[in-house]
């Protein structure tokens, strides 16, 4: 046990700690301050810190005005905040780049909307190009028709744009065949292309043996001849492609002789139709557009770093001049669907409600779940462009939501697994709360109850919890005393907070009933004290419960877990 002048001291510094901290306070930091101040604690520590522990459990289950009084009472001068000093989030300077020449892009498949993965390369080519007042190029890369959402073309420009990416110019590669084909016939000409009607495996085989294909050294005149017949559809599907000759010696197999074209006649392109069978490969078009659109800078992931070495040997064949690139770390996103074509079989069946289900990775669902496009900006920059591999931590994009939302997030109240409570013993009572406890200017939720008994709503655990420990306050309206599964009306004074009694939250009898889906796609059910239209499309705060997203508030209140 320890003494009430030590409690005394570890109460101040708790309820500072909350009320400079959004009303948690850190048992750590209290701890500290606690220990800063009273040195000769140290020694019984063990008995000192389950003390902190639960003060500071019991300051954090207080409303954060009563907090707010409660410090006052004890030192007013403890409330005065240091000034905050605003994280700066930049990235490090792109080498060569001249203010109003740069020029990046942003490459997506169009194998669905965006996802988190994708946001990373947006948005830290968006950062560059506003830095540099340069000009960034959403290309979409649909050269591979298996692999096509028609709606695809649609939803990655919104995603863009929900970002707050800067798109200044949009390149289709299913519009640039002809000029792919006009560049293939010339590097046959320059002696660097060849046609293989090898068995693709025999085509493997050779070349990790540093062997030549029997085609590779024919005379060039063969090759443009059979790269004509290719276009014209003489060939099926794996019986002929167009190989961009490198090292067979290189000591990366990978490296050497690559694909450029393939045939593909069993799946119709949604934008071309049949019009085409010889479809260009990625690391063909991707060398060809980014020196055809002036790409000065690419930055992209490691795993990329083969294909910078393939797509190379096109520029030194061409004599074109290399963009700067550079390789980021991998990042692994755990807990998140990402794969479009599980996604998109998941909607088909019905698994998943659409490409904004909550459960998902994509940015639509982000959207939904009320995480700001501001934060994952905040994130991938803060990130940066590190050649190390990282894990992408939803805690820490949760923070940086939390301080875009805090401010602006109304606070309500709202039962999950309700239950009804009578309170005895009064037939009127009152409940002033604020909407925002820092924003006294936006008014109070005001809540007149009557009735004998008065009927709330509480949630079920808080209900059983309550009657083991006998007393209870209902945030911001009374206290009363649990006897027999029903409330005893035992006043309205604040020192009761002194005996350590929980304080618990509740809604009136005329709640809304409410359902907030979770992102694990659990839908917690319960009521919610009625919401005003103005709140639909922005994020609220449900005390004690977190943060959320509101779609509907009547006739029931429909919500979207964010985050605690």
């Amino acid at each position: 046990m320890v003494d009430p002048s030590t409690e005394n001291v570890i109460l101040k510094y708790a309820l500072q700690n909350a009320f400079l901290y959004g009303g948690k306070a850190n048992l750590k930091a209290v701890q500290g301050k606690v220990m800063a101040e009273q040195p000769e604690l140290r020694k019984n520590a063990k008995e000192v810190i389950p003390a902190i522990e639960t003060i500071v459990a019991r300051v954090n289950s207080m409303e954060v005005e009563e907090q707010k009084r409660m410090l006052e009472s004890i030192d007013a001068s403890l409330m005065e905040r240091k000034e905050k000093v605003e994280r700066v989030h930049k990235l490090p300077d792109l080498p060569n780049a001249v203010q109003g020449e740069v020029v990046m892009r942003f490459a997506p498949g169009p194998s669905g909307p965006l996802h988190l993965g994708h946001t990373r390369v947006a948005i830290l080519n968006d950062e560059y190009c506003k830095r540099y007042d340069g000009k960034f190029i959403n290309r979409v890369e649909d050269t591979n028709p298996d692999k096509i959402d028609p709606d695809a073309y649609e939803m990655i420009p919104q995603d863009l744009e929900w970002l707050g990416v800067k798109v200044h110019q949009t390149v289709i590669q299913s519009d640039r065949f002809e000029f792919y084909y006009d560049l293939a016939r010339q590097l046959i000409e320059k002696g660097h292309a060849y046609i293989c009607t090898c068995p693709v495996e025999d085509w493997r085989k050779m070349k990790e043996e540093s062997r030549p294909c029997p085609h590779r050294d024919l005379p060039k005149e063969v090759h443009m001849e059979q790269w004509e017949r290719m276009l014209a559809g003489h060939y099926g599907e794996e019986k002929a492609v167009f190989v961009v000759k490198t090292d067979l010696y290189h000591p990366n197999p990978a490296i050497r002789d690559f694909v450029g074209f393939r045939i593909v006649t069993s799946t119709p392109h949604p934008r071309t139709g049949t019009r085409y069978c010889t479809y260009p490969m990625m690391n063909f078009c991707v060398a060809v557009d980014d020196h055809s659109l002036g790409l000065t800078h690419v930055i992209r992931g490691k795993d990329h770093l083969n294909n910078t070495l393939r797509q190379e040997y096109l520029f030194n064949y061409f004599g074109w001049k290399m963009p700067w690139y550079h390789h980021y770390g991998l990042v692994s996103i755990p807990d998140a669907i990402l794969k479009t074509s599980t996604v998109g079989k998941g909607i088909k069946s019905g698994e998943y409600s659409g490409w904004d289900d909550v459960r998902l990775g994509t940015v639509r669902a982000m959207a939904k779940r009320g995480i700001r496009p501001e934060a994952i900006r905040s994130f991938w920059v803060d990130c940066g462009i590190k050649d190390v591999d990282i894990e992408f931590s939803w805690d820490s994009l949760y923070a940086y939501n939390r301080d875009i939302i805090d401010t602006i997030a109304n606070r309500y109240s709202f039962v999950w697994d309700p239950q009804p409570l009578d309170v005895c013993g009064v037939d009127h009572l009152e409940s002033k709360a604020p909407l925002h406890p820092d924003h006294p200017e936006r008014g109070v939720r005001h809540h007149t109850l009557e009735g004998k008994p008065i009927m709330v709503h509480v949630v079920e655990a808080d209900l059983v919890q309550a009657s083991e420990r006998g007393k209870v306050r209902l945030k911001d309206l009374c206290n009363v005393e649990i006897v027999h599964g029903k409330g005893k009306y035992i006043g309205n004074d604040l020192a009761i907070l002194k005996e350590k009694v929980k304080i618990i939250n509740w809604v009136p009898d005329y709640a809304r009933p409410c359902e907030v889906h979770m992102p694990d796609g659990i839908i917690k059910e319960g009521y919610a004290e009625p919401l005003p239209d103005s709140e639909i499309g922005r994020p609220v705060q449900f005390e004690r419960f977190g943060f959320v997203h509101i779609e509907k508030v009547s006739p029931k209140v429909v919500a979207y877990y964010s985050h605690n």
